[in-house]
C-alpha cells in the first residue's frame, strides 16, 4: 500500500470477495523504515526529529489528496497525527524497545484509518478496529508473545460481524493488559492475519504480495525464478524459518492448527491463482528453492583449555545469546569448536565477543550470507558457491545450508 493507486486496487480486490472479511493492513510503503529512523532520532533527542516527522506526514498527506478524501473523512487520521505529535513533544523513557513500539505503531494505525475512510467513500462500508483493543500480548517489546486466551475472547467480541461484513484493522501491533502498545516482530502483519484467522475460524487467509506467489527464489537476487503452485504447511515453515521474506515465520502455525488454507497471491493481478499452502498428503517434488539471509555473522568459540564442548558449555553459551536477544540461525559442533551463524546485531557484537572471551577463544566474521537450498542438487550447490568464499556447509536429505562471503 504505497500509493493512492494501490489503495484503489485494494478496493477492487475487496469487491471480488463479497463474503464476510477482515482486512489486515501494514504501514504504507517504506513508512516503517522512516518511523524507525524517527524513533532513533527521538530517543537520542536529535534536532532532526521534527524534519523526519514532517517527511512522514507529507507522504501520507499526498496520498490523502490523491484519494480526494475530504476533511469530514479524516477525523480519525488527524487525531492520530495529533497523538504522534504529542508523543514526540514529550521526553523518551530509558527503554528503547518500549519507545520503538509506542511510535512505530502509528504506521499501521494511520494507514488503516486512511484506507477505511477511502473504502467508506467508495461505498464499501466497513468498521475500523484498533487491534490493540483485542490482540493481547506480553511485555516483550518488539517481539511480543500473544496471549491466546485473552485474545480469543476479545477478538470475537471486536469482530462479531453484527451490522457489518467488512472490518479494517492493523497488522504487526498488539497491546499488553495495561494497554501499552507492542509489536509482533518486523514484517508481522502476516502473523496478525493468521492469528485473526485462527481465532475467528476463517475459511481461508490470503496474503496479497507484489510477486506472483511463493517463488523458488527472491526476484531481487535471482533472475530465473519459478512460481510454486502449492506447498505443505511443513514446507512453508521450513522456508519461512530459513528466511523466505514472502511469509513471516510465525504465520503458518496458527493456520495449520485449524487446517486453514493460506493463499499467497499477486496484488496487481488478483485473478491469478498464486500459491496455496495447505495440508498435503502426497510427496512434493519441487525445483531447488533458494533463500538468502543477509547481514549474518559467524562466531566460532573454543574452550581455552582444549576441553570438549559439552552440554554445560552449550547451555552457558546459548544463555549469553538468549540474554542479548540474538537469533542463532545455524549451529555446527565438533569436539572443541562450536560455530554459530547469527543475525548480525546492529550494535553489541563486539561486547558479545568480549563476554565470550572471558572463558573461550573466539573467532568471528561479519557481512556474510546464509544460503539455504531446499530440494538441492549439484547444480544448485555450484550456483551458490560460484565466486563466493565458503565458510561453512551443512547438508541433510533435502536441505543444504552454506555460510558464504
Amino acid at each position: 500500500m504505497s500509493s493512492a493507486e494501490a489503495i484503489k486496487n485494494a478496493a477492487s480486490i475487496v469487491e471480488l470477495f463479497p463474503d464476510k472479511k477482515v482486512i489486515v493492513v501494514s504501514a504504507m510503503g517504506k513508512t516503517t523504515n522512516d518511523l524507525e529512523t524517527l524513533v532513533k532520532s527521538y530517543f537520542n533527542k536529535s534536532p532532526k526529529t521534527q524534519h523526519i516527522y514532517q517527511k512522514i506526514a507529507e507522504y501520507h498527506q499526498k496520498i490523502i489528496r490523491d484519494l480526494a478524501l475530504e476533511e469530514q473523512d479524516l477525523v480519525a487520521v488527524n487525531h492520530l497525527f495529533r497523538k504522534l505529535e504529542e508523543r514526540l513533544a514529550g521526553s523518551p523513557s530509558l527503554n528503547f524497545d518500549y519507545e520503538y513500539d509506542q511510535l512505530v505503531c502509528f504506521g499501521e494505525l494511520i494507514s488503516t484509518s486512511i484506507i477505511s475512510a477511502y473504502l467508506n467513500k467508495a461505498g464499501l462500508k466497513n468498521q475500523w478496529v484498533d487491534v490493540r483493543q483485542c490482540l493481547r500480548t506480553d511485555e516483550t517489546y518488539r517481539e511480543a508473545i500473544v496471549d491466546w486466551d485473552w485474545s480469543a475472547m476479545l477478538v470475537n467480541n471486536s469482530f462479531s460481524f453484527h451490522g457489518t461484513d467488512l472490518y479494517v484493522t492493523q497488522g504487526f501491533i498488539g497491546a499488553t493488559t495495561t494497554n501499552q502498545t507492542t509489536t509482533l516482530g518486523r514484517e508481522g502483519s502476516d502473523f496478525t492475519a493468521a492469528i485473526l484467522g485462527n481465532l475467528l475460524n476463517a475459511e481461508s487467509v490470503t496474503i496479497w504480495k507484489n510477486v506472483p506467489g511463493v517463488l523458488n527464489g527472491d526476484p531481487v537476487d535471482f533472475d530465473d525464478t519459478e512460481r510454486l503452485d502449492e506447498l505443505s504447511y511443513k514446507e512453508a515453515i521450513e522456508l519461512a524459518y530459513s528466511g523466505a521474506k514472502v511469509i513471516h515465520p510465525k504465520t503458518i502455525k496458527p493456520l495449520r492448527n485449524k487446517n486453514i488454507p493460506l493463499f499467497v497471491r499477486p496484488f496487481d493481478f488478483p485473478n491469478q491463482p498464486g500459491t496455496i499452502i495447505h495440508d498435503v498428503s502426497h510427496q512434493l517434488d519441487l525445483v531447488p528453492v533458494f533463500i538468502l539471509k543477509k547481514n549474518q555473522a559467524l562466531v566460532t568459540i573454543s574452550p581455552s583449555d582444549f576441553s570438549f564442548i559439552g552440554i554445560d558449555q552449550l547451555y552457558e553459551v546459548f544463555t549469553v545469546f538468549r540474554k542479548r536477544h540474538i537469533k542463532v540461525n545455524l549451529i555446527q559442533q565438533s569436539a572443541i569448536d562450536l560455530s554459530l551463524c547469527i543475525d548480525q546485531p546492529e550494535v553489541g557484537l563486539e561486547s558479545l565477543v568480549v563476554e565470550l572471551r572471558k572463558k573461550y577463544d573466539v573467532l568471528y566474521n561479519t557481512g556474510l550470507i546464509l544460503a539455504t537450498i531446499r530440494f538441492y542438487n549439484d547444480g544448485a550447490l555450484e550456483k551458490m558457491k560460484t565466486k563466493r568464499q565458503l565458510f561453512l556447509e551443512q547438508k541433510s536429505r533435502r536441505t543444504a545450508r552454506l555460510v558464504l562471503k
